[in-house]
């Protein structure tokens, strides 16, 4: 069946209200990122509605998918674009229905007469779409509380929209309209599901990663490059800052008790996740910490690892066990990647026995022989940027 347009919807947006405008404008550019790899396509904006314009036979299936990685858009629908003339709309109706999966039974007219200069009511539109359905097919019954199809018909003006079941998109807020972070990026499941959370939330993501050479491998810095670029098809472009770490692990290692080491290796992150941000305009840090996962994640811990910044500290995963994790990390395909085996900095020099419950008093006399800001600083003067865009599959490096 031939369309001729996707109906594009978004949700959240429609309550902005005097932010509105810059909101969908945002959407609008994100949108046109993603058709930039359809030529045969245009874009085309009504009160409360965005339409992709399909040209030369273009199909829609290919536009959704990409579609779907918006943040913003709610619901897809490819959609017959007809004159807005009854007997014009009747036959758009008529082959919708007719290109539905054999098991789809019943259906209902759901009409929507935006123009009010069209000549038929909403409710009198759907008795006579529904009447010429029925005359027309064998298969259909109606059912008005639970079909299987709702065909939907807007009356726009000049022309009328006939379109099939929802598809549907990821919600949120379009990237770009909510400053920016920066994600503490390790190489396991839950960092890139916090970056791709937050992005959700409409926010342009830098990512910060702590790398140990020798100790980490350059493979395990590459599995978090290519982290990165999994998740660039919904945040778009990320900036990622590798900083090398092996320096301050070394001599948390050699001056500090064992067990107090990942609490002043995690206070030392912050304080140079900090100092990144504040350079690149970031207003917040994100992490995947989820309460209670680990030593370094309860309560106590986390009061005395944040007692160094005074950035905000977002958790999108805070309340989320392992299997919620897990489920979204498949769903937006970093999850094969996160569990190659890769050591990341976090893993090494892993004490057998953490402390739970550490104290910032204490914290602070373990990090009493250490040079802190010689430390941070020279952390920040060799930190390497690594741009990351958008590319295929088969571009990955996975050794």
């Amino acid at each position: 069946m031939k369309y001729d347009a996707i109906l594009l919807r978004y949700g959240e947006l429609a309550l902005k209200k005097k932010n509105r405008r810059m909101f969908e404008e945002q959407l609008i550019l994100n949108i046109k990122e993603k058709l930039q790899l359809f030529p045969n396509t245009s874009l085309e904006r009504e009160f409360g509605r965005l339409f992709v314009v399909l040209e030369n036979e273009q199909e829609p299936e290919p536009i959704i998918e990409k579609l779907k990685e918006v943040f913003g858009l709610v619901g897809f629908s490819p959609a017959r674009r007809v004159s807005s003339d009854l007997e014009e709309i009747k036959k758009a109706t008529l082959d919708i229905a007719l290109n539905q999966p054999s098991s789809y039974q019943s259906f209902k007219i759901e009409s929507k007469r935006s123009d009010k200069q069209f000549p038929i009511r909403s409710q009198q539109l759907n008795h006579e779409l529904g009447g010429y359905v029925l005359a027309n097919t064998e298969r259909f019954a109606v059912d008005v509380r639970n079909p299987d199809l709702v065909i939907h018909v807007e009356v726009r003006g000049k022309f009328s929209y006939v379109y099939g079941n929802d598809i549907l998109g990821l919600g949120g807020l379009p990237v770009g309209t909510s400053g920016r972070v920066l994600l503490l990026l390790s190489g396991g499941i839950d960092s890139p599901v916090a970056g791709y959370l937050t992005s959700k939330r409409g926010v342009e993501l830098h990512a910060i990663h702590f790398h140990s050479y020798p100790y980490t491998s350059e493979r395990a810095k590459q599995k978090v490059v290519d982290l990165a670029h999994l998740l660039t098809p919904f945040s778009g472009t990320i900036h990622l800052h590798v900083v090398p770490f092996t320096e301050i692990q070394t001599e948390i290692n050699q001056h500090c008790l064992s067990s107090y080491s990942v609490t002043i290796m995690r206070r030392f992150m912050l304080r140079i996740s900090e100092a990144i941000a504040k350079k690149h305009g970031c207003l917040a840090l994100v992490t995947g910490e989820s309460l209670g996962q680990v030593a370094s994640q309860t309560l106590e811990s986390m009061h005395t690892i944040n007692a160094v910044t005074h950035y905000p500290l977002l958790r999108p995963l805070v309340g989320m066990d392992k299997v919620e994790i897990t489920k979204i990390s498949k769903e937006i395909g970093t999850y094969e990647t996160s569990i190659l085996p890769y050591e990341d900095c976090c893993t090494i020099f892993l004490p057998k026995n953490p402390k739970t419950r550490p104290t910032i008093q204490a914290a602070v006399k373990q990090e009493s022989a250490l040079k802190i800001d010689e430390l941070v600083s020279r952390a920040v003067e060799g930190t390497e940027l690594i741009v990351c865009e958008t590319k295929h599959e088969e571009e990955f490096d996975y050794f």
